[in-house]
């Protein structure tokens, strides 16, 4: 008796293994549903693919069309827009000339560069930690890639939310020509506060300061002469 149960028992341990060898063998062979086959119509219209195995094409646009679509959208021209009235104020002072060498740091996305080269300025650079080409270069803006002196004006409307807002202040200086000029806009701040920036900027000196709104909100636009020693 016992040997016949034992046969029993070997028998369907047999049968078991061989229907699970099979069903593995089945769902190996198998596609699952959730991909698409290569033979499946393109989805043009889908940006991202429905499931990880997806094989759609993935359409990405050029550097080209994506700055194009960017910078025909009315946020971005509202920008530049803002920034030209800015600029065009200093250019009416005198401190902007359309031979002038002008360093933007901290320039994001480029609205700043494109409204001085929309002004007619020919040697405009931005610099910032990611870059934004053509208009912003790659740069560690508390380590200007640029010879002392090589500038004539340096804006900053981010001096504040440097890291080591002294550091870059003795970037920008290093960075301007002996009699030119750093224009730095903070948010909207009183007359000690300004006293605290200028400080930042050792080899320079105030030529004034001013309330103005710059991208919809109230700044102080403070600019400070290099001294000629």
């Amino acid at each position: 008796m016992e040997k016949q149960i034992k046969k029993f028992q070997n028998e369907v341990s047999f049968v078991s293994i061989t229907i699970a060898t099979l069903i593995i063998t089945f769902l190996f062979l198998q596609t699952p549903k959730t991909c698409i086959p290569p033979s499946a119509l393109q989805k043009p219209h889908l940006r991202f693919p429905n499931s990880t195995c997806d094989s759609t094409p993935r359409h990405y646009l050029p550097l080209s069309k994506k700055n194009a679509r960017l910078w025909s959208s009315k946020s971005w021209m509202t920008q530049v827009s803002s920034f030209t009235q800015f600029f065009t104020q200093l250019y009416q002072n005198g401190l902007l000339k359309n031979h002038s060498k002008v360093l933007c740091v901290s320039a994001g996305a480029g609205h700043d560069v494109m409204a001085l080269s929309k002004m007619g300025l020919k040697n405009v650079i931005g610099v910032e930690l990611i870059e934004s080409l053509p208009l912003v270069s790659r740069a560690n803006p508390h380590n200007l890639p640029f010879f002392d002196g090589a500038f004539d004006v340096a804006f900053t409307g981010h001096l504040m939310a440097a890291l080591y807002p002294l550091r870059n202040a003795e970037e920008m200086e290093r960075t301007v020509r002996n009699g030119g000029v750093c224009v730095v806009v903070v948010d909207e701040c009183g007359e000690e506060e300004v006293k605290e920036i200028v400080r930042l900027f050792r080899r320079s000196q105030l030529l004034s300061f001013s309330d103005v709104t710059l991208n919809g909100r109230r700044v102080t636009r403070i600019i400070m002469r290099k001294k000629s020693f």
